[in-house]
């Protein structure tokens, strides 16, 4: 029997009839089948006589076939069969990845409790010295269940002749299906997996949240640590599958239940202060993307085409698929139907009569006030003289001069002055502050053990130039968390240049612990063409302080 012969309805080794090509590699062929002797459905990959990637794929079965965690789809079976190498995989019973992002990105807490789910199966895969070596969109499904598998454990990288690959490379492969999870957008030089390259700015990839609004900030987080070189904030790398674990389970929990079921858990940890808004569950009224919709009764597996270009690759996962059970409202107590509204008492209505007699008092009195004030009106002018004529008021000064008028803020530029500062504060976030995006912000670094910049330093902040010297009344700053501290400062010398120092600037406003949002109001306007919005006290984030500035406006 030869990879040619191996067809529809041949029998396998006496024992696994073949019934669908999913995908052909080089010469290989992945097949779905029916193991004759279980009566179950598996994927049969196939090698021809003398193929140099027989003794790859003999050893990955074997790492394979020892791995213990349940979310790795199990190697049944290897063998040589009249010359043609096969290994017998399990199947997948679900939708990948890959197809769920071609319909939109996945809410916070459904991506990061699919990365979370691959990472731990990484972790204890990884304690034993191995790696997957092929971690992608195609290669992770869910299954109809809600539950996690991934597919190709070291086989799917022996097939493609990539060597067994590291722990590191499966980490920032995870990194990758994460950010594509948050964002819909593949986070490489060109498209892939069906997915339009991420945007790029300043030569760096933008985050999650520069990318698409509502992305919750702890898990923006933890997709830089995995992918930014280096990571924003002088955070630390996340380079190991178990501090990836940790970093999600500090997010979302640790509940391994699909996330339309974790409502409780994500209640008790929200009550003890453990999650932040990557847990918060999405309206019933639009939902995103479901985690196991139905889908076709096969998926076919893309392994690269006869030109042998690697990118979409949809999983073998390609058994019927059932619709997701929506929670449905608590039964009522009596026998299934409404319960009619209460009976109101009747009210004694008023006769017509009456209400007429009420309104024609009403009528008269009113005609009583009003010719009581014509009279007193009367009496008034003629007192002071004019033969009932009203004198001229005094002539009114001008008007006062318009406010609350916004300035085009014309550039921008973060200060964090020498010595004591480093000389930038996330300059590249300077201008999400006056985009008119609220979802995009600025960032201050990460500051230990106390609010004040962990007492290293005065302040930070952004300078703004309105273009020109004109009058400031307001700079409205709209903040993320509780407990910033700031200042208004403009130049001490002249307002048309830039001072290099802080002992160049003065304070014209000063605000205390403020929230969502803050007013800086001179106590009279001030003429400048610079403006220094200033923070001095920070929130806290985490075991640490850090401020956030979503938006930045200057009014006359």
């Amino acid at each position: 029997m030869s990879n040619q012969t191996v067809s529809p309805g041949a029998l396998l080794a006496g024992r696994y009839r073949i019934a669908e090509l999913l995908a052909e590699i080089d010469g290989a062929r992945v097949w779905r089948a029916v193991d004759e002797v279980l009566s179950r459905a598996v994927v049969v990959d196939v090698l021809p006589v003398g193929d140099p990637r027989t003794n790859l794929l003999f050893d990955a079965a074997r790492r394979a076939a020892a791995a213990a965690d349940p979310r790795f789809l199990r190697v049944l079976d290897c063998d040589v069969h009249e010359g043609v190498t096969y290994c017998v995989r399990e199947w997948a019973g679900g939708r990948p990845l890959e197809r769920m992002l071609g319909t939109g990105p996945l809410t916070g807490q459904q991506a990061g409790w699919l990365a979370r789910e691959v990472s731990e199966a990484l972790e204890n895969l990884h304690r034993t010295g191995h790696s997957h070596g092929s971690i992608s969109p195609s290669t992770v499904v869910v299954t109809d269940a809600g539950a996690i598998k991934v597919v190709g454990l070291a086989t799917e990288a022996a097939l493609r002749s990539t060597g067994p690959g590291s722990p590191e490379e499966d980490v920032r492969a995870l990194g990758e299906l994460l950010y594509a999870s948050l964002t819909g957008r593949w986070p490489g030089p060109a498209p892939a997996w069906g997915l339009q390259p991420a945007p790029v700015e300043h030569g760096r990839l933008m985050s999650p949240r520069q990318v698409r609004a509502g992305v919750p900030r702890s898990l923006d987080d933890i997709s830089d640590r995995l992918l930014g070189d280096p990571p924003r904030h002088h955070s630390a790398p996340i380079t190991s599958a178990a501090g990836l674990s940790a970093a999600l389970s500090g997010v979302i929990g640790s509940s391994h239940e699909p996330p339309n079921q974790m409502d409780e858990t994500v209640a008790v940890a929200r009550q003890n202060g453990s999650v932040d808004d990557a847990t918060q569950i999405a309206p019933a009224v639009q939902p995103p993307p479901a985690l196991d919709p139905p889908a076709p009764q096969y998926q076919q597996s893309a392994y690269p085409d006869h030109n042998g270009h690697a990118a979409p690759q949809p999983s073998y996962a390609t058994a019927a698929e059932t619709a997701p059970v929506r929670r449905q409202p608590a039964a009522p107590q009596n026998g299934g139907r409404r319960k009619p509204p209460p009976v109101d008492e009747p009210k004694q209505r008023g006769s017509w009569g009456g209400r007429i007699l009420i309104l024609l008092a009403v009528l008269a009195l009113l005609s009583v006030v009003a010719m009581a004030q014509f009279l007193v009106k009367g009496a008034i002018n003629k007192d002071q003289g004019n033969d009932g004529k009203t004198s001229a008021p005094p002539p009114s000064s001008a008007p006062p001069a318009a406010s609350g008028t916004p300035i085009k803020i014309v550039g921008a530029k973060d200060f964090d002055p020498e010595p004591k500062g480093n000389g930038e504060e996330h300059p590249e976030d300077v201008g999400n502050t006056y985009d008119g995006k609220a979802s995009t912000t600025w960032t201050t670094m990460s500051y230990k053990k106390r609010p004040d910049l962990g007492g290293t330093k005065p302040g930070v902040g952004i300078i703004y130039d309105l273009g020109s010297v004109t009058d400031v009344a307001k700079v409205t700053v709209s903040l993320v968390g509780e407990g910033t501290s700031l200042e208004l400062m403009i130049p001490k010398a002249d307002p048309a240049v830039s001072a290099p120092a802080v002992s160049g600037w003065k304070s014209v406003a000063a605000l205390k612990d403020q929230g969502a949002q803050a007013a800086l109001t001179p106590t009279a306007p001030v003429k400048t063409q610079y403006v220094l919005v200033w923070l001095t006290s920070l929130p806290k984030d985490g075991s640490s302080y850090r401020g956030e500035i979503s938006e930045v406006s200057v009014q006359k």
